[in-house]
């Protein structure tokens, strides 16, 4: 990759013959961390910590080991969606009880902010914190953009909620990937909102581009919010991109990331529509 010599650290459970032509360390950031010992490398791209408890044992390895650290985060460390613009100010989900390690829904995001802090607190000027929305693309395993361009290729009616205009973002594993390789190369220290593109999406746009893509018939039927809510049909996870119009959802789809876009990322570069690829 841009002709850096590439380390990866895993456990190898899953399809460990990957990338044969890279240096492959196994272990665990759960007490099996020795493979990374001794060792030192210009950057790391840190995408799977949890826990704070875990990604501060790794950092604490790597602390004098590299000299940049990008810590993959999420938007899901702010704790509510009311304000319009969230940026990088903005605070942080808590936990009354520091100490808890189950990942749930209520859980997922202060934990998040956890290890994002025990990042930071070991790698003073190294760390780099990424905060991306929605990632999709190529070997996504959950369906939470597939569904959409799926049903689309299907042909016919598709059941739409509320109407075509109302706000997204997303980001493009592909873009994410290359613009974290090019703050570890070059990258100024602090944090990042990652999403896109670079200008407010709909909804609409995004049907008309897997529309366009698949050369389809589909043809959108609105809905109300209030049917679908009634027939307990799920926002987000069941219903992709879907979060029903209230005030403290009005912020979720217009994440502020002009920090991430003067920084070089560039969300569906290319055409920012027709590129949930």
């Amino acid at each position: 990759m841009r002709g850096h010599e590439v380390t990866i650290f895993t456990r190898g459970r899953m399809k460990p013959d990957l990338f044969p032509e890279i240096e492959r360390l196994r272990g665990d950031r759960a007490g099996g961390l020795g493979a990374l010992a001794g060792r030192s490398w210009d950057a790391v791209i840190d995408i799977s910590a949890y826990l704070p408890r875990l990604a501060r044992a790794s950092a604490e390895v790597l602390r004098v080991a590299v000299e940049r650290y990008v810590f993959i985060s999420t938007i899901s460390v702010y704790p509510e969606f009311s304000k319009v613009g969230i940026d990088e100010y903005d605070p942080v989900g808590t936990m009354e009880n520091e100490t808890i390690e189950e990942v749930g829904g209520q859980s997922y995001g202060p934990l998040k902010a956890l290890c994002e802090r025990a990042v930071q607190d070991l790698m003073p000027g190294k760390a780099i914190t990424i905060r991306p929305s929605l990632i999709v693309g190529p070997h996504n395993p959950t369906n939470r953009f597939s569904y959409w361009p799926t049903r689309v290729a299907r042909g016919g009616d598709v059941l739409v909620p509320r109407s075509l205009d109302w706000p997204t973002q997303l980001i493009d594993a592909r873009d994410l990937g290359a613009w974290a390789v090019t703050m570890a190369e070059s990258g100024a220290p602090g944090v990042y909102n990652a999403t896109g593109p670079d200008h407010p999406l709909t909804f609409g746009e995004v049907f008309n581009a897997c529309r366009d893509v698949v050369q389809s018939d589909a043809r959108p039927v609105i809905v109300s919010e209030e049917f679908l809510l009634a027939l307990k049909v799920g926002p987000w996870m069941e219903l992709p991109l879907w979060i029903p119009a209230a005030p403290e959802n009005a912020g979720f789809a217009a994440i502020d990331c002009r920090r991430a876009l003067t920084a070089g990322l560039t969300p569906f570069e290319g055409d920012p529509v027709s590129s949930p690829r």
